[in-house]
C-alpha cells in the first residue's frame, strides 16, 4: 500500500482508506462481529484509514468497538453535522468517547458548517484532542468559497467528490491544494455506486491489465488514486472481497494520462 502526506499536517496516510459510514451502521452482536472481522482485514491489507459520521446510526459506535485495542494504529476521520450549537458539543464529546479521546481529523460537513464552529475545531487542537480539521464541499457551486477558505489556511484538509463523471475538483481546486499543502480526502470515488451499475466489456480493459487492474471497479478507483494531489479515498463497502479489491488499487505503476482518458470514456458511455 502506497502512503502519502495529508497535505503538510504531518500525518501519513494509505491511498485506500475505508467508509464506515452507512455499512458499520449496524445492531445486534452478529453484525459487530462480522464489522470487527472486516476491520481486521483492512488492518492486514493496510487499510487504516476509516472515515466514519455520528449521522448514520450506530457507525461510529460500532467502528470504535472494532478497533479497541489497536486505536494508535489507525487514523480516524469523522464530520460534525449542522445543528444547535449544544447538540454539536455533544457529537463532538461523544466521537472523543468513542475514540479513546482522541480524533484524527475532524471535518465540517458542509461550509457553513465550518464557518459556525471553526473556533470549537481550534479549541481542540489546544488541548490535543483533534489532530487535523477541514471541510466536506460537495457542490461545485461552492468551490469559490472553499477556495478563498484554502487560501486564507483556513483548514488543514478538504473532502471532496473525485471521479471520472465528478471531475470538476481536478480543475482549481486539486492544484491549490497541491501549492498550499493541504490534504486531500476523496468522497463518492464510486459516484455512490452509479458508476458501477453497468460496466464496460472485458475486452475494453485489457489496456489496464498491466496496471494491476482486474475489473471495472478497480479501473474507476485506480483513475482517482493515480492523480498525486490525493491524498486518500476511502471507498464505502461491507464485503471483504470488495475492501480487497479496493485495496489491491493502492500499489503503483498508476495509471498515465491516457489511461485516464480511456477510463473517462468508458465511464460516460455505460452511463448513457
Amino acid at each position: 500500500m502506497e502512503w502519502r502526506e495529508l497535505g503538510v499536517t504531518g500525518i501519513n496516510v494509505p491511498v485506500v482508506g475505508l467508509g464506515a459510514r452507512r455499512p458499520f451502521d449496524v445492531y445486534g452482536k452478529e453484525g459487530q462481529t462480522a464489522r470487527r472481522s472486516l476491520v481486521d482485514l483492512a488492518l492486514r491489507e493496510g487499510v487504516t484509514f476509516f472515515e466514519t459520521s455520528p449521522v448514520f446510526g450506530e457507525s461510529e459506535r460500532i467502528l470504535g468497538s472494532s478497533l479497541t485495542g489497536r486505536r494508535k494504529r489507525v487514523i480516524v476521520a469523522t464530520n460534525v453535522t449542522a445543528g444547535d450549537v449544544h447538540l454539536v458539543h455533544d457529537q463532538i464529546d461523544r466521537s472523543l468517547r468513542l475514540f479513546e479521546d482522541r480524533i484524527d481529523v475532524f471535518l465540517a460537513e458542509s461550509l457553513p458548517v465550518w464557518t459556525e464552529f471553526q473556533p470549537v475545531f481550534q479549541r481542540m487542537k489546544s488541548d490535543r484532542s483533534l489532530s487535523v480539521s477541514g471541510v466536506t464541499c460537495e457542490r461545485e457551486s461552492d468551490y469559490p468559497e472553499l477556495a478563498r477558505l484554502m487560501r486564507e489556511r483556513a483548514v488543514d484538509v478538504i473532502q471532496v467528490p473525485y471521479n471520472p463523471i465528478e471531475e470538476e475538483a481536478a480543475r482549481v481546486i486539486l492544484p491549490l491544494a497541491a501549492e498550499l499543502g493541504i490534504g486531500v480526502i476523496v468522497m463518492r470515488p464510486f459516484l455512490e455506486g452509479e458508476l458501477l451499475l453497468a460496466q464496460p466489456r472485458d475486452v475494453d480493459l485489457r489496456r489496464l491489465r498491466r496496471f494491476g487492474v482486474r475489473s471495472w471497479p478497480q479501473a474507476v478507483l485506480k483513475w482517482t488514486l493515480s492523480d498525486p494531489r490525493v491524498s486518500v479515498a476511502a471507498p464505502a463497502t461491507r464485503k471483504a472481497q470488495h475492501l480487497s479489491e479496493n485495496a489491491a488499487c493502492g500499489v503503483a505503476p498508476w495509471l498515465g494520462r491516457a489511461e485516464r482518458a480511456l477510463v473517462t470514456e468508458l465511464a460516460i458511455a455505460v452511463g448513457r
